[in-house]
């Protein structure tokens, strides 16, 4: 039971909620710093052992947190493991450093960290929270490395430094400047879709994927799927209406 739970975490992070394909999350690093393959991963693996350890942390120091002061003991908990990180960066690898420059101080208000701490982490147990944080991670490195090898390879001809394309290609330059990252991104989305919408013709529930759920499908069943943001058929509560709502009828009771 417990290896299925982990396995549902990672698949959960690398497809089903993927990060940056499927909720559109962590959208700065995304766009500006995979101009290379190289420079995606290593964003993505940075941004992959912070979410893991500040998850696994979170979870284990839950029951001792109080709940007012939650969101700057994540930050705390995140800040330090980003410290440390850069750190590292910074004494074996100081042209990954360079090139990632301010996103990677930028990691501790990240959402991706920060949504995952409050959505899972700090309502379940260590074991896992850090594989979500791993499974997240993940899917958060291949998208970025998916987006930056598409750059480089369309923008400088290359793939992790290696050149592969014919001598008498031409780089479409636009590719490596910022225009270049939302049509990648817009692309990869759109494979995304298609891939989607095929598997839903030969008859595959993925009403799940890329449904604005906020519940955590791997643990709540299909009770959350009538809170999906986009389902139509979900009862839409507005606290401001509602209020408003039960004033008049109280005015009503009132006069009467």
């Amino acid at each position: 039971m417990k290896d299925k739970k982990i396995a549902e975490r990672l698949i959960n992070g690398l497809i089903k909620e993927n990060p940056t394909f499927v909720l559109m999350l962590g959208m700065c690093p995304t766009l500006a710093v995979t101009t290379s393959a190289m420079n995606g991963l290593g964003m993505g693996l940075t941004t992959t052992v912070v979410l893991a350890l500040s998850n696994l942390i979170i979870s284990l120091l839950r029951k001792f947190i109080p709940n007012r002061v939650r969101i700057p003991a994540f930050i705390v908990i995140v800040a330090s493991f980003v410290t440390m990180v850069q750190l590292l960066l910074e004494a074996y690898l100081p042209s990954l450093n360079t090139a990632l420059g301010v996103y990677i101080p930028l990691i501790v208000v990240n959402c991706i960290i920060l949504g995952r701490a409050e959505s899972y982490a700090y309502h379940n147990p260590p074991i896992p929270s850090l594989f979500d944080g791993l499974g997240m991670g993940l899917g958060f490195s291949i998208a970025l490395t998916l987006i930056g090898a598409v750059r480089e390879l369309l923008g400088v001809g290359e793939i992790f430094g290696f050149h592969v394309m014919p001598a008498g290609y031409t780089p479409i330059n636009i590719f490596v400047l910022a225009p270049g990252a939302f049509f990648v991104l817009a692309g990869l989305t759109a494979l995304q879709n298609f891939i989607k919408k095929k598997a839903a013709d030969r008859g595959k529930d993925v009403s799940k994927v890329q449904s604005g759920c906020t519940e955590d499908c791997a643990s709540c069943g299909d009770k959350g799927c009538s809170k999906r943001f986009y389902d139509a058929d979900a009862p839409k509560e507005n606290p401001v209406i509602n209020a408003a709502e039960k004033n008049v009828e109280k005015e009503e009771t009132e006069n009467e």
